[in-house]
């Protein structure tokens, strides 16, 4: 059964072997760890019979946060997780009092893309050369929480 829920600590471990899985620049543990200790920022855990399936990352300033991070497990996506991670973040973001949601994307990133413009978002620029290894281009999106 998958659950969305707040970081814990214990989450560390598998959040940081996700990390290194998923992204060819993935934060260290120690990263996520003095993120997870940041007042401005929250990080929300999918766990799927007791394993940790997913995560997402977000800092926020007034009433704007930003996706630092999404990421789920290769052997569960394309089953609602990374939805489930986002419709949890937007409530949080609800609940902070947050009204707009930020994130770059890669722009070779297809799939990404096609999932956060389901999700609501919207394509606002590009970033010439925002990315390293493989150097690329972001695309900036927005979403605003009502």
């Amino acid at each position: 059964m998958l659950t969305v829920r707040n970081m814990v600590e214990t989450d560390l471990d598998a959040i940081a072997k996700l990390e290194a899985a998923i992204f060819t620049d993935a934060w260290t543990i120690k990263s996520i760890y003095d993120t997870f200790c940041q007042k401005q920022a929250f990080i929300v855990t999918a766990e799927n019979d007791g394993k940790v399936a997913g995560y997402c990352i977000v800092y926020f300033v007034l009433d704007e946060g930003e996706i630092a991070r999404i990421a789920v497990d290769t052997s569960c996506r394309r089953q609602g997780v990374g939805g489930k991670i986002l419709e949890q973040v937007s409530q949080i973001c609800k609940d902070k009092g947050i009204t707009r949601l930020l994130l770059d994307v890669r722009e070779n990133n297809e799939s990404a893309r096609r999932f956060y413009l389901s999700y609501g978002f919207q394509e606002d620029g590009i970033r010439k050369n925002f990315y390293e290894m493989p150097k690329e281009d972001a695309i900036l999106m927005s979403k605003d929480i009502t």
